[in-house]
């Protein structure tokens, strides 16, 4: 917790606790202002005129607290930490990027490709985290083919654009290798989706070593469940009982 929230908590604190002292007092006095004149100032009179008094005063300590502390400025808000906006930026940068690079390839005979592997590319970081031992070396061989392709992507992609610009004999020819591209970066895709697939199989394999096996958590649960269904089942026939119980008294 910052020192600004914990300046605005207790702020709130001490308003709360001066409005329930200043409630109190006012009840207090309330009542031995209207039971007094009944049967003059006994024990209990002054009981109920000393608690007045003292919620009266301690109300009057709590807002003088509060008032106190609400002069005082509050704590600036705190930075985020350095290395959390360094990740956070490459992560926007990273996206920008993406969608710059999507918006650029529109119309392109290989934009479904290329969101086919922006999807691959995705799926891949999020599973990057649990391969390990020969999982860790099918994240570098992805990072490398992901490199590749998406250069050869955006070759394909500026073949393509320049093809209405040549002449009619260099037509042909950029006709000739864009396909060529285009149908290499189409393979490559499919290959990394069947790296991606095959790394979601390892992790899942992996998650489950035994046949048929369950996860001690899983057996947690199952138990903290039964017993929270056994206390509601005892809380529901103990509501039963006490209802009928009086509607036989």
């Amino acid at each position: 917790m910052d020192e600004r929230t914990r300046y605005f908590r207790q702020l709130k604190r001490l308003r709360g606790s001066a409005r329930r002292w200043s409630v109190l007092g006012g009840g207090l006095t309330a009542a031995a202002a209207v039971l007094t004149p009944y049967a003059g100032i006994g024990l209990a009179d002054a009981a109920w005129a000393a608690g007045a008094g003292a919620s009266a005063v301690l109300a009057w300590w709590r807002w003088g607290d509060h008032r106190e502390l609400a002069a005082t400025p509050a704590p600036p808000p705190s930075l985020p930490e350095p290395g959390l906006t360094k990740a956070l930026g490459r992560t926007v940068l990273s996206e920008v990027r993406r969608q710059k690079t999507r918006y650029a390839l529109r119309g392109s005979s290989i934009a479904e490709s290329w969101d086919r592997l922006d999807r691959a590319s995705l799926t891949m970081s999020g599973l990057a985290g649990r391969l390990s031992g020969e999982g860790e070396t099918a994240v570098l061989e992805a990072a490398t083919a992901e490199t590749w392709l998406r250069d050869l992507g955006q070759r394909a992609a500026s073949v393509e654009r320049a093809i209405p610009l040549g002449k009619p004999g260099q037509r042909d020819t950029l006709v000739r290798s864009h396909a060529t591209l285009t149908e290499q970066f189409s393979d490559g895709v499919t290959a990394f989706e069947s790296l991606v697939a095959a790394s979601a199989a390892y992790v899942a394999e992996d998650g489950h070593p035994v046949a048929d096996s369950r996860h001690p958590a899983y057996f947690s649960l199952i138990e903290a469940s039964d017993r929270l269904r056994g206390i509601a089942e005892g809380l529901a026939e103990l509501r039963d009982s006490t209802t009928r119980f009086r509607s036989a008294s």
